[in-house]
């Protein structure tokens, strides 16, 4: 149960936090050539443009193969339940493509008027997505509550000066 006491709006990652997510990332940089242990996105902006075109749009197919078969996970339809019923302003950012993101929402029926991807705002860790959310609302960092499942998740609250909640979807 969130204590939402002190929070005015809510923002949720979307893989492992409110969907599931069955990515396979060890694949995907197999795919692309990225080494195990280099974040995927940076990777593929580091590449020559030719390339870079290439390992993106091998990515969105992997994350397009995924959207299909995400579910809404349980702790994710009652989070997303509570701050409904709490009247709170919600929005989700996901390091996702725009058309599975949208996908996964379609198809587990998540109803959130706010959502930025990566082709959106500077992927997590990057705090800005959260930072223009909170401008756009007109609410203080400090009020706002990020709940995600990864470490870029924490990292991306913290450096936006804002609450955050990991969850194990497990």
């Amino acid at each position: 149960m969130l204590n939402l006491n002190t929070i005015k709006g809510v923002i949720f990652d979307l893989d492992g936090t409110l969907v599931s997510s069955s990515l396979n990332f060890t694949q995907i940089r197999r795919d692309i050539g990225c080494p195990q242990h280099v974040d995927i996105l940076s990777f593929i902006e580091s590449l020559p443009e030719e390339e870079k075109v290439e390992a993106e749009d091998i990515v969105i197919q992997h994350e397009l193969n995924d959207a299909g078969n995400a579910e809404l996970l349980k702790n994710g339809k009652r989070m997303l339940d509570q701050v409904h019923a709490a009247q709170l302003p919600m929005a989700i950012v996901t390091r996702n493509c725009r058309r599975a993101t949208y996908i996964k929402m379609a198809n587990n029926h998540i109803d959130v008027p706010l959502v930025i991807t990566r082709e959106d705002a500077p992927a997590k860790p990057d705090p800005s997505a959260l930072l223009d959310i909170a401008a756009q609302w007109g609410i203080p960092v400090e009020n706002i509550l990020y709940v995600g499942d990864y470490i870029y998740d924490q990292q991306a609250a913290e450096r936006a000066g804002m609450k955050w909640v990991l969850v194990n979807s497990n």
